[in-house]
């Protein structure tokens, strides 16, 4: 059996706009997913998508409900060690690629191991190790501004691997590339996915989804159709 990576169970999100008056952006959602699988998140604008997103990449509490996350009950972290949860648990590919500009691609591999307080050694055997996986090992010593929208995602890919995580979680990694890169970075991640990895994508793009196995859609704090790609 395989193990459980995400278990949320009845998680509601409420925001409070001004005293006495709150919004309830998601409504009690219940969400499993298990190792190895690629699962899609898609919802309009104001479904309650990107909430959902923040949540499960431990960047906002959730209002009620349970978030286990690789055997830890994540939901419930105080402010102080959410943030250690998030570097060992979840790699994160996000749309503008976050790199340090003025950083060899190299070092921007190694940084999350730099917080994780891994050896120098060690970083750099393994930042050079996921520079090969994603195909550019002989970049190692370029920065950002000198490679492509695609290869920079590509380096951020190599970055949210490189500390071995429960969970790669890609927020829309397709909106700043042309549809041939686009293709070329989703076939990668389903390579990734492939070898094991656990791939959660969030994005509004039908092409992108159908790279998944698995669609999650939700609308107006609820989800409508969690099951097979169609």
């Amino acid at each position: 059996m395989r193990e459980l990576v995400i278990n949320m169970e009845n998680i509601s999100k409420t925001y409070e706009l001004s005293p006495g008056i709150t919004t309830r952006v998601l409504k009690g959602i219940d969400l499993d997913i298990e190792e190895g699988e690629f699962v899609s998140i898609m919802g309009p604008s104001g479904s309650g998508k990107s909430t959902l997103m923040n949540l499960l990449g431990i960047l906002d509490r959730p209002s009620g409900g349970t978030y286990i996350l690789g055997g830890h009950d994540v939901g419930s972290l105080p402010e102080s060690e959410q943030a250690g949860a998030r570097n060992r648990l979840i790699g994160f590919v996000f749309q503008g690629f976050n790199l340090l500009p003025r950083r060899s691609i190299i070092e921007n591999i190694a940084l999350p191991m730099f917080y994780a307080g891994m050896d120098k050694k060690e970083r750099t055997e393994r930042a050079e190790y996921y520079l090969n996986v994603v195909g550019l090992s002989t970049h190692r010593n370029y920065v950002p501004t000198q490679l492509s929208g695609g290869q920079q995602q590509r380096i951020a890919i190599a970055r949210a691997l490189s500390i071995q995580p429960k969970l790669i979680l890609a927020d829309e990694p397709t909106g700043n590339l042309d549809s041939v890169t686009s293709k070329e970075i989703m076939e990668l991640f389903k390579q990734l996915n492939k070898d094991g990895i656990t791939i959660v994508l969030v994005t509004h793009e039908q092409r992108i989804a159908q790279y998944a196995q698995r669609l999650v859609q939700i609308k107006d704090g609820d989800i409508i159709y969690d099951g097979a790609m169609y």
